[in-house]
């Protein structure tokens, strides 16, 4: 069943038919195509009214859609009503010209079927592309904060850049903060997805493509989408320190891959800092419009991967350990940030002293949950790991510390047989208690935003649907957080038990 979405974007309303990810416009140029072809196959007496109010819903349509701009999804569905207009339209006029007396002419049906067939393939092709390709809807997150979100851009003047010739070149992230933000103004303009510019979002999202092997027009449907957070919204008041939640995406992912898992989690208190790792992330756009692409390939051959694999989280491990020593100097007042909301005297930044980095999570999707895994065994500050579906790459000593997380798609004939007791192996040897939550119905990409704009096919993104996905790794990921974090009263194990297969392993258990 369909329902009907709105969304605020630039000041206006768009009207989207979630089920259909189609607009108003675009479903009554749909539907006036229809119409059209069907208007043929009428009585004498209703053919000309349904061909006239067909007609003009279509053309009115496709000229309101000329002005906003025309998705590729609906091309069929245009030339399948153009072609039908002149042949529905046609009979009319000669009625109106025809003498009084002579019968009207209509073409034979077995000569009108096939192109009426036709004419409705074409149109129908238009919702299943848009089905299949939609334009992201976020879902609107549950907790108590509005959202707010911006970017930042550190370097780190003690660790040379390695993926470059350059001696003098010096290792920089770009770090994108989701957090608990004041409600804003009603109209305020969401934060555009992939990017803080139009222009940015489009190179991300061609680059995403092209890593998969997919032309950039299939997936625009995602530089339309607006997020629920507002950029440089004002940090919630009451003076809360809010935990952090450090985020690395997957190999070749991106910053924002994981934004509706980002911002669910800003509502409910929690500042996540999701990083770009430059030369490894499919396109990251630097401050100066220098656009960083990624250097990172497989070779083929499953030990020199493996081997560069681990080179490759060493390096992501080490952004993230970098990170939250800059938003402790953030906390601290000791990096000052020329931000809306900054106090002008002075440039202290507005999250200074709502930062507890005391209570630092470290998370990831694939290679960034081996490289959360590598960063919590390297720095002790992180008090917790949170590992989504990420195989564990480099060594397995020393032994982790910390409480983990992992969660893990449905585990098939197909998958790594190395995963489980790699991962197993991890988990045995923490010395605090780690939980393993195997989801039924999840695939590698459910952990992060592709179900919402991808094709809902089981292999690729599973099959806990556009809205399930989110609030599964959602729920899973919050529960372990307050748990962990805030020592939230209840049974961990019994609510993480209720999205899947769960092993618990904890520190106490014979080996």
């Amino acid at each position: 069943m369909c329902h009907r979405v709105r969304r605020f974007e630039d000041g206006g309303v768009t009207e989207t038919i979630a089920g259909l990810s189609m607009s108003l416009p675009e479903f009554l140029a749909v539907l006036g195509a229809v119409a059209l072809v069907v208007a043929r196959w009428l009585s004498p007496a209703a053919r000309p009214r349904v061909t006239i109010a067909a007609g003009a819903v279509f053309v009115l349509s496709v000229i309101v859609l000329g002005v906003v701009g025309i998705r590729w999804q609906l091309l069929p569905v245009l030339v399948g009503g153009a072609v039908a207009l002149p042949f529905a339209l046609s009979p009319l006029l000669r009625t109106l010209r025809r003498r009084p007396g002579r019968r009207a002419w209509r073409a034979r049906w077995w000569l009108a079927l096939p192109g009426s067939v036709a004419c409705l393939g074409l149109i129908a092709a238009g919702p299943v592309a848009a089905w299949a390709f939609p334009v992201p809807v976020f879902p609107e997150p549950s907790g108590s904060f509005a959202v707010g979100t911006r970017v930042m851009q550190w370097t780190d003047p003690n660790r040379p850049e390695t993926f470059t010739a350059d001696p003098d070149d010096r290792r920089t992230v770009v770090v994108q903060l989701w957090y608990p933000a004041q409600k804003s103004p009603a109209g305020a303009q969401r934060a555009q997805y992939l990017g803080r510019t139009e222009q940015e979002a489009r190179t991300v999202s061609d680059a995403l493509a092209s890593a998969v092997g997919l032309p950039g027009f299939l997936v625009d449907g995602v530089l339309q989408a607006r997020t629920h957070a507002v950029f440089n919204a004002p940090v919630a008041g009451g003076g809360e320190r809010f935990p952090v939640v450090l985020f690395s995406p997957g190999a070749g992912g991106v910053r924002t891959q994981n934004t509706a898992w980002a911002e669910e989690l800003a509502s409910h208190g929690y500042v996540v800092a999701a990083l770009d790792h430059l030369y490894d992330s499919a396109a990251v756009v630097l401050d100066d419009g220098r656009t960083i692409r990624a250097a990172t390939a497989s070779t083929g051959d499953r030990d020199a991967d493996e081997e560069l694999a681990a080179g490759w989280t060493a390096v992501r491990a080490a952004d993230l350990g970098f990170v939250l020593t800059q938003l402790e100097g953030l906390d601290r007042g000791a990096i000052a940030a020329p931000l809306v909301g900054s106090d002008p005297s002075t440039g202290r930044d507005p999250l200074a002293g709502r930062l507890d980095t005391g209570r630092a999570v470290v998370t990831g999707h694939s290679m960034g949950g081996a490289a959360a895994l590598q960063a919590a065994r390297q720095d002790p500050r992180f008090a917790a790991v949170i590992d989504l579906d990420g195989y564990p790459h480099g060594p397995a000593s020393p032994a982790l510390h910390q409480p983990v997380l992992a969660l893990t798609q449905a585990i098939t004939p197909s998958t790594d047989p190395r995963y489980l007791p790699r991962l197993t192996e991890a988990l045995a040897s923490d010395t605090a208690t780690s939980y393993r939550l195997t989801v039924p119905g999840a695939a590698h990409l459910t952990f992060m935003d592709g179900p919402l704009y991808l094709p809902p096919v089981p292999s690729i993104v599973g099959s806990l649907g556009r809205t399930g996905s989110p609030r599964v790794v959602a729920a899973t990921t919050l529960a372990f957080l307050d748990a962990t974090l805030r020592h939230a009263p209840g049974d961990l194990a019994g609510a993480l038990s209720a999205y899947g297969s769960l092993s618990v392993h904890r520190p106490d258990d014979p080996r």
